[in-house]
């Protein structure tokens, strides 16, 4: 399997079915995040969509390994004018997040059973909107603490101090709803 930073190479290189590749292995999760910051899964899939089609016309140069981080933060900026244009800024939320991560794997694959993504999701609500982001981008997306830090236009300290200060608020959140075994993954 080729990686991001290779099937964006062979894009630049002319290959239009590695960029159908990038669309397809990310598209949906894209659309999940925006979606967390539109409530709305039309406008998020059209600001999915505008983020690619943005990155396609541009051809950016982007490093190694940096696909991800640069296509969410497009799409993050695009979410920002959304607003811009339509009402203020919402802060992130996962109330209406449906999407597991994109490979299947992180905490998310506890919470299997409709009940256990509820409380999942109940607690994460109940925390700081950008300590809440911060833990979807890092354990639900998968991303470095660099890419997430990219995305939320913060530094990695911070990424790393909202990481801390997130689990150890969801911890307290989660044994108050009886759930502890989250905590031997994170």
């Amino acid at each position: 399997m080729r990686t991001d930073s290779e099937l964006y190479n062979s894009f630049l290189s002319g290959e239009n079915a590695a960029y159908d590749e990038l669309m397809i292995r990310h598209g949906d999760a894209l659309t999940a995040f925006l979606n967390g910051y539109v409530h709305n899964p039309e406008d998020a899939e059209d600001l999915m969509i505008e983020a690619f089609a943005r990155i396609m016309i541009k051809k950016p140069q982007i490093g190694e390994d940096k696909f991800k981080a640069y296509l969410y933060k497009t799409g993050r900026n695009l979410v920002t004018r959304f607003h811009f244009r339509r009402t203020r800024l919402e802060v992130f939320s996962i109330e209406e997040l449906e999407a597991e991560p994109a490979d299947g794997s992180g905490p998310a694959e506890l919470f299997s059973d409709k009940n256990r993504k509820e409380t999942l999701h109940r607690c994460m609500d109940r925390l700081d909107p950008q300590v809440r982001e911060a833990l979807w981008l890092v354990y639900f997306e998968n991303m470095s603490y660099a890419e997430a830090a990219e995305v939320m236009r913060i530094n990695t300290k911070r990424v790393d101090h909202l990481l801390q200060r997130g689990k150890q608020n969801l911890r307290t959140e989660l044994e108050k709803e009886g759930i502890t075994e989250l905590w031997d993954i994170l």
